[in-house]
């Protein structure tokens, strides 16, 4: 039994982009959420709102090395007519606040990041000062170690400050009781950061998805060993495996599988045990030795019902022959890809990318699209009836084709960082035409 959605009454055997895409998205659900450690929650998205437990900075704070002051003790100062303040102690970045008291006519020597002291008003900045040495401006503070005498005696101040100056205010970057982050926001570094500062040590996310790749092909061999007589390197496994990764998943390589459907139907159950989703390229066209299409036509059918792969031709180019179904106990979607090298790429962008941010339960699914004006030699042509997507090269508005139509191109793909788009309707696109583009980078 195959997991495809009902094709309508009379509907001819290709497949549409757009149906295919349904297809997939309609059969995927976003993974059940979980709670992690922030660290391991990176890349993940939020499935609840996060709010502020604690005001940040959560008490006034200094933001200079320097001394907090009372303003009217500072008022006219200047270097001819220097205020001259009793020194009353440090107040260090961890040290309680209520330690030490400025009254009229004192100072305390304050660090960055330390908590105002109850009777100071503002901060004065140690370039402002004397440092406590009596010999004229200084430039920065002595290590307390090496002179401890610099947190008494008297300081020399040679401007005034006004009120709250150098003061970092409680809560003047969020407010106990605000809006942290909001469901469905991507953990990046940033808002890891805000998230351990105001506390919280985990959070409950969707897990990223696990993603696991596997090409096809006796031919196949993995990079840094010896080419035999009709042999290639595998670049497949390792273009998708990193754009799974580029996506948002956890992704896993698997060797390429030898041209054998009982060794590869083998080795998709193996790892079934890691996968969310699994992606096979090669084997999905009609040569004899397509083995993917053999290997999973009939998987799941009489153990799982409700299960399979179902292999489908659609109106596109590159990447006409295609596979989608769910296998496994867990009905596992997995996305049967071309072997061809572009092919394949494509064929993840425009299917294998949003089904994993579908996972990850991203409402964004698609990499973006704008229109840009052609730029080419000569006329573009695509074949009548088929959505073709060419390589580009995007720049200010325009885009350009890198390399030819033919599927098996890898250099060009990577010079290009765009998809031009020409619609099934379409068979030749004159140059300073608009052209719908997916953008790559």
């Amino acid at each position: 039994m195959s997991s495809a959605a009902p094709r309508p009454a009379g509907h001819d055997d290709l497949w549409s982009v757009d149906e295919h895409l349904e297809d997939i998205l309609a059969t995927v659900r976003p993974l059940e959420p979980i709670e992690l450690q922030l660290l391991d929650a990176q890349g993940c998205v939020l499935v609840e709102d996060v709010t502020v437990p604690v005001s940040l900075p959560p008490f006034d704070n200094s933001s200079m090395d320097g001394y907090a002051v009372r303003v009217a003790d500072v008022a006219g100062a200047s270097e001819e007519f220097p205020a001259v303040l009793d020194v009353v102690g440090d107040v260090a970045a961890g040290q309680g606040a209520d330690l030490l008291h400025v009254g009229p006519g004192q100072a305390a020597r304050i660090m960055t990041g330390a908590p105002l002291p109850s009777g100071a008003e503002t901060v004065v900045p140690v370039e402002w000062t004397d440092g406590g040495l009596g010999e004229g401006p200084v430039t920065g503070m002595r290590a307390r170690s090496l002179a401890p005498e610099g947190a008494e005696g008297h300081v020399h101040v040679y401007r005034s400050a006004e009120a709250r100056a150098h003061v970092r205010a409680q809560g003047s970057d969020v407010r106990a009781g605000d809006r942290a982050l909001d469901a469905g926001t991507v953990l990046g570094p940033p808002q890891i950061a805000l998230l351990a500062a105001i506390g919280r040590g985990t959070v409950r996310v969707r897990p990223r998805p696990r993603v696991v790749v596997m090409s096809t092909g006796s031919e196949l061999v993995q990079p840094d060993e010896s080419l035999g007589t009709g042999q290639i390197y595998d670049s497949n496994s390792f273009a998708l495996t990193a754009a799974a990764r580029d996506a948002g998943a956890i992704a896993y390589r698997v060797g390429a599988v030898a041209d054998d459907a009982e060794t590869l139907r083998s080795t998709i159950e193996d790892q079934l045990v890691r996968a969310d989703l699994m992606v096979t390229t090669g084997g999905v066209s009609v040569g004899a030795y397509d083995v993917v299409k053999e290997a999973l036509t009939s998987v799941g059918d009489e153990d799982e019902p409700g299960s399979g792969v179902d292999f489908r031709k659609l109106a596109m180019q590159p990447g006409k022959p295609q596979g989608f179904g769910t296998i496994g106990p867990d009905h596992t979607p997995l996305l049967a890809l071309p072997g061809n090298p572009v092919s394949s790429y494509v064929s993840f962008e425009l299917f294998v990318r949003p089904a994993i941010r579908a996972l990850m339960g991203l409402d964004d699914l698609h990499r973006p699209r704008t229109r840009a004006t052609l730029r080419a030699d000569k006329a573009l042509s695509s074949p009548k009836g088929r959505r073709q997507f060419l390589r580009g090269a995007y720049a200010d508005g325009t885009v350009a084709p890198v390399g030819g139509a033919g599927s098996h191109l890898v250099a060009a793909l990577a010079q290009a960082d765009a998809l031009i788009v020409v619609p099934e309707d379409v068979e030749s696109v004159e140059p300073g035409t608009e052209v719908e583009v997916v953008l790559l980078g």
